[in-house]
């Protein structure tokens, strides 16, 4: 598994909390060397695949529990569930398209291993035990 993390520049707690993806999915044909570009498109597809994953399980899981039957009660109505939420749909190029123009323009750097990326064009070395930070950056206002 590849460990990912997203902090901000001057940010002592990560933004979300780490996860991981797993190697395969990262390197695709076995091969652990590509370009930057593709590691970014592939981490944005496994990334859009498990958004909508979970959606999907959100929309399906809508069990009443104990505590929710008695707080409708109480109420006077009892609902199946969380309120639905409006579902939501992300185009997967144009996810893409946003997070390769997104660090063209310098809003967050990628760290692989402790070292900088700064090329889409070069080539990264992913293995199961890489470490991934996406570091976003903060621009000061008014200057």
């Amino acid at each position: 598994m590849v460990s990912v993390e997203a902090r901000a520049l001057a940010r002592k707690r990560a933004l979300i909390p780490a996860w991981s993806i797993p190697f395969d999915t990262l390197s695709g044909d076995g091969d652990s060397s590509l370009t930057l570009r593709e590691f970014l498109e592939r981490v944005v597809r496994y990334e859009v695949a498990a958004f909508h994953e979970r959606e999907n399980e959100r929309r399906l899981l809508r069990v009443l529990s104990q505590r929710a039957i008695e707080d409708g009660a109480a109420r006077g109505k009892i609902t199946p569930g969380q309120a639905q939420r409006a579902h939501q749909h992300v185009d997967v190029e144009s996810a893409i398209a946003t997070a390769l123009q997104a660090f063209m323009d310098g809003i967050y750097l990628v760290l692989i291993d402790g070292e900088e990326q700064k090329d889409l064009e070069a080539q990264v070395y992913i293995r199961d035990t890489t470490h991934v930070v996406f570091l976003r950056l903060t621009f000061l206002a008014g200057g």
